[in-house]
């Protein structure tokens, strides 16, 4: 049965004489006002997810450039859709709209079925901590999928963690091969990226890219952990699984591997 989803109800008068600083367009004037209370509402609620933690009412104010009055609107709508929860000790978080969001981008795109396999193969073969990371914004990557290796110690990175577009072995894979016909000219064998102490100064991460169908990327597959245990050897051993791994994600989404040169 299909999931019906609540309508978000958005309010679009603004109060007489209020003045809104625009989000990111220099030209207001030109939006209409409900096109303008969609922005504002979306901009609250990548605010709130870009946010390690909930938020109060002042610190969303700070975030966003918006009035509390206009926030306090704009908040009553998305609660009632249930896209943001007013928490008991007044901050304010995503709600549980979120996570059916996450879910059905899931489904739709049929990741989940055929990445989680591969990086609990990737545990099993004693690597470290396995994560596929998608692009977020201009700034942003975000881990969709984590699974925490078998090792004692491990990083701190968990499914939903935004973290820095252009840090990263993760983030170096979906910058430089975002574009198909970088791709389809590159060799299998350089499409692993390494990086040690870039996002975080005590952790090291492999990645490689996983391709959809039209030589498009779709993300990548990282290992990460801390960077005392990337040894010559491990990184090497870690290379290859990683590879093995990126191929057979492609594989498994209807896209093409390119060809050793």
């Amino acid at each position: 049965m299909d999931t019906l989803l609540p309508k978000i109800e958005f309010a679009i008068e603004p109060p007489r004489n209020a003045r809104m600083p625009p989000l990111t367009s220099t030209e207001p004037s030109e939006k209409s006002d409900g096109v303008a209370a969609v922005d504002r509402a979306l901009h609250i609620a990548t605010s709130l997810a870009n946010s390690a933690q909930a938020l109060t009412l002042t610190e969303l104010s700070q975030a966003t450039g918006m009035y509390k009055s206009t926030l306090l609107r704009l908040l009553a709508s998305l609660e009632r859709a249930g896209l943001v929860t007013h928490r008991t000790d007044k901050r304010y978080a995503l709600g549980p709209l979120a996570f059916v969001f996450g879910r059905s981008f899931e489904q739709v795109h049929g990741l989940q079925g055929a990445i989680q396999p591969i990086l609990q193969w990737l545990v099993e073969q004693g690597t470290e901590s396995p994560s596929f990371h998608v692009r977020h914004d201009q700034s942003h990557r975000l881990c969709l999928m984590r699974i925490d290796s078998n090792h004692s110690t491990l990083d701190r990175v968990r499914t939903g963690d935004l973290l820095p577009l252009h840090k990263g072995a993760a983030g170096k894979v979906i910058t430089t091969l975002e574009q198909g016909s970088h791709a389809q000219a590159a060799a299998a064998g350089d499409l692993v990226f390494t990086s040690f102490g870039e996002r975080d100064p005590l952790c090291g991460a492999i990645a490689a890219p996983v391709f959809g169908p039209s030589a498009s990327l779709l993300g990548a597959i990282s290992v990460s952990g801390p960077l005392e245990r990337f040894s010559e050897l491990a990184v090497q051993r870690m290379k290859t699984l990683v590879l093995t791994a990126a191929e057979r994600a492609t594989h498994s989404l209807g896209g093409k591997w390119p060809s050793a040169s």
